[in-house]
């Protein structure tokens, strides 16, 4: 199976913008997200977004992968846990 990834730049926005957006996300791509057919890509800059969003999605019952790259952050949601 292959897996899509989809890649948001949110770098600049401060929550709850980027906590609302990662929400529109998932909720758009419920099926794949499950499916584990598309994983969702995160670049974020703000660090309260590092708690917000994992917390979300693995409440939701998403796996996720929190990486600092440099200057930002990289979440990483995907497949059920």
């Amino acid at each position: 199976m292959v897996m899509e990834e989809m890649v948001f730049d949110l770098r600049g926005r401060i929550c709850p913008s980027t906590l609302l957006v990662a929400m529109k996300e998932m909720n758009d791509h419920r099926q794949q997200l499950q499916q584990g057919t598309v994983r969702l890509r995160l670049l974020l800059e703000n660090r309260d977004a590092t708690v917000t969003i994992p917390e979300m999605a693995r409440n939701m019952g998403y796996q996720v992968e929190i990486s600092k790259q440099g200057q930002h952050y990289e979440l990483v949601i995907g497949e059920p846990a």
